[in-house]
């Protein structure tokens, strides 16, 4: 008689144990668990912010817990949006710990710009997570992250602004202009020189930090040749930019190039001088936007 049984109390086993796994899906809370994995992984993260990883995962399991019990959804929206921000925390405080080191090493003014950028990204997200504690309305939590996005974008863009001007750019009516003079070739050729690619290194770091921001690089030339020469002398040599800037690292589709040959020039081709200060290329930066503003 017991071995009758035991094959229809397998089955029964079974049907459990399906009906156990089927727990239903959060796609907030999953992108949590997600967040906390990657930051998990990082060992920046794991070295230098275990506190507040620690404290990230306390929050997942608070999240976990409540979708376990079948609470509300709002309940579980809320608990892995906390969750979800405190990983943001763990990361943002790895970060500042990472470039406070380097201040230590190097005590330079724009690394310090940057940590204090940093700072300000992590107190906005804890501002943040604290307002969400305070209420369970999703409306006020929907104002919560907007605020925090708005004052993460402003810290961005002043940065960049700071980054842009270390660059020795300018700011002109086409926006923030930064020139490169004949250092860069030797005369009639369009091949960089191995001493002008220290300037172009440090446009190729910045592009690389800001995959967003998108470059015009234009190639002018003097008075000395005929038209075709110099416009193709110049084209030639903002596209000898271009590959420098990509053979670096940086994304194609961040640069543009146009050569303009002797065109608007910014001085007369009377002297030497002159003519030295026409030779260049300029790099033109687009806007928050990706905008730049065309000749």
């Amino acid at each position: 008689m017991y071995k009758n049984l035991r094959f229809p109390m397998t089955l029964i086993a079974v049907a459990v144990l399906a009906s156990c796994s089927s727990v239903p899906q959060n796609t907030l809370l999953t992108d949590a668990h997600n967040s906390y994995d990657s930051a998990r992984s990082d060992p920046q993260v794991a070295t230098l912010a275990p506190v507040e990883l620690r404290d990230a995962k306390d929050s997942l399991l608070k999240a976990d817990s409540a979708l376990s019990k079948d609470e509300s959804e709002d309940a579980v929206n809320q608990l892995s949006y906390i969750a979800r921000q405190k990983v943001r925390i763990a990361q943002e405080a790895a970060q500042r710990k990472a470039a406070e080191q380097e201040i230590a090493k190097a005590g330079a003014k724009r690394d310090q710009i940057r940590l204090e950028g940093r700072t300000a990204e992590a107190d906005a997200s804890k501002a943040q997570v604290a307002m969400v504690q305070q209420t369970s309305d999703q409306q006020s939590v929907a104002l919560a992250v907007a605020g925090a996005n708005a004052e993460r974008d402003q810290t961005r863009i002043a940065k960049q602004d700071m980054e842009i001007k270390d660059l020795n750019a300018k700011k002109t009516a086409r926006g923030m202009v930064m020139t490169l003079g004949d250092v860069l070739f030797n005369t009639n050729k369009a091949e960089v020189k191995p001493g002008g690619m220290r300037n172009v290194q440090k446009l190729a770091d910045f592009l690389k930090q800001y995959p967003k921001q998108k470059v015009l690089i234009e190639g002018y030339t003097d008075s000395t040749g005929s038209n075709s020469l110099n416009q193709a002398l110049s084209e030639r040599r903002a596209d000898a930019v271009r590959v420098a800037l990509v053979g670096m690292g940086v994304n194609s589709t961040q640069i543009e190039t146009r050569g303009y040959g002797e065109s608007y020039p910014v001085a007369n081709n009377d002297t030497s001088i002159n003519r030295q200060l026409n030779r260049r290329v300029e790099v033109v930066f687009s806007d928050d936007s990706g905008h730049i503003t065309p000749r």
